[in-house]
């Protein structure tokens, strides 16, 4: 094992793959990451897929042909490839997940991101998607919209196991973990085993990075310029305080056997040069927690990552006191977590868009 991984893990951080190919799975390389590199778990997402699909068509061709031959339109024929895809990869994962108790070894497969508003659509997709998949330690991944998160509790309360997607304020999280605490409720009051019942939620980063420091770099002022690449790591941190007082709150203590909703920290690949391409996953290391990392995140933590220990617990009153300069600096942070989540659901629609389109012109060259 890398000294690096292995120490991350030994602190409590899960570390989770942010891709996943048919080529990954069928050439061994994703076990091998599981046996080499610590890697604990997979995450998708419809842009993942579509350059699975798109980048591998050898790889799909036979079912391809196969679909096309049976009659079945491009919507069909993505749920079945891509189901497919992570019904294997949950296999690859079923002694991570053994040994751990169900805890790790989960791969993700979102409900179709166009449903992204609709709340009786996404609890009927995230239903099929689970029947369809057929994997105990699968999660169905719903985004943290307004009309996701009656979603999210009525998908956990049937004791399906949830990814909660597309988090970048605190305040939504609070209402993430507010949903799936109702949900586990409302799955005790239905019979269900709670404790077989597991949930994430997934907080982007980078991206928050990326719309504050265009801001600041608008202003060119000496004071914005000193707070630029401080905004995604310190809200991280402050979602990190929000989800320790949820575990020290009576509710929780009254679910005993639930198991908490960890933080998972996606959008971990740096996106400016400027910045170490490790900050993402070294500056937020947390016991409990969950880091998805892109391949080459992943790679350049195990080749040059610099181990910190617990670089969370303890940080939230600097981190509120950075956001209360940017604050002053007419950064709102209602505002930007907003407009991050309308570009994020329409980035996930057109991509899934695009990703039927290649389904389609090539179940129809079959």
């Amino acid at each position: 094992m890398n000294a690096v991984l292995e120490s991350l893990t030994k602190a409590g951080v899960s570390i989770w793959l942010d891709d996943l190919t048919r080529t990954r799975i069928t050439s061994g390389n994703l076990k091998e990451l599981v046996d080499t590199l610590s890697v604990r778990g997979v995450t998708t997402n419809p842009s993942i897929f579509e350059g699975a699909i798109a980048g591998s068509a050898d790889a799909y061709a036979a079912q391809i042909a196969a679909l096309a031959q049976s009659g079945n339109d491009a919507e069909h024929a993505v749920r079945l490839m891509t189901s497919d895809d992570v019904r294997s990869a949950c296999d690859i994962f079923a002694g991570v997940f053994a040994q751990s108790g169900g805890t790790d070894g989960r791969v993700s497969i979102e409900v179709d991101p166009r449903l992204a508003r609709d709340t009786e659509a996404t609890i009927a997709e995230a239903q099929q998607l689970w029947n369809l998949v057929d994997r105990e330690n699968l999660l169905i991944k719903i985004p943290a919209t307004r009309e996701g998160l009656p979603a999210i509790t009525e998908v956990i309360g049937r004791g399906i196991s949830v990814n909660v997607t597309l988090i970048f304020s605190v305040d939504r999280y609070v209402e993430v973990m507010d949903a799936y605490l109702s949900g586990l409720e409302l799955a005790g009051t239905r019979g269900h085993d709670i404790s077989r019942i597991e949930s994430v939620a997934s907080f982007f980063i980078s991206r928050v990075d990326s719309a504050v420091d265009s801001l600041l770099a608008a202003q060119g002022s000496e004071r914005a310029t000193a707070l630029m690449g401080q905004a995604a790591i310190t809200n991280a941190r402050l979602a990190w305080g929000a989800y320790c007082d949820v575990l020290a709150s009576e509710r929780w203590k009254a679910l005993p056997t639930g198991n908490p909703q960890r933080p998972l920290w996606a959008s971990t690949g740096v996106k400016d040069p400027a910045y170490s391409d490790t900050r993402y996953v070294i500056d937020l290391v947390a016991p409990g927690c969950v880091n998805t990392m892109p391949e080459k995140t992943l790679f350049a933590v195990a080749d040059h990552g610099v181990f910190l220990g617990d670089t969370v617990s303890g940080t939230s009153s600097a981190s509120a006191s950075i956001w209360s300069e940017l604050a002053e600096l007419g950064i709102d942070a209602t505002s930007v977590c907003d407009d991050l989540e309308s570009d994020g659901v329409a980035k996930f629609e057109q991509a899934w868009i695009s990703l039927l389109d290649t389904v389609a012109k090539a179940l129809e060259r079959a």
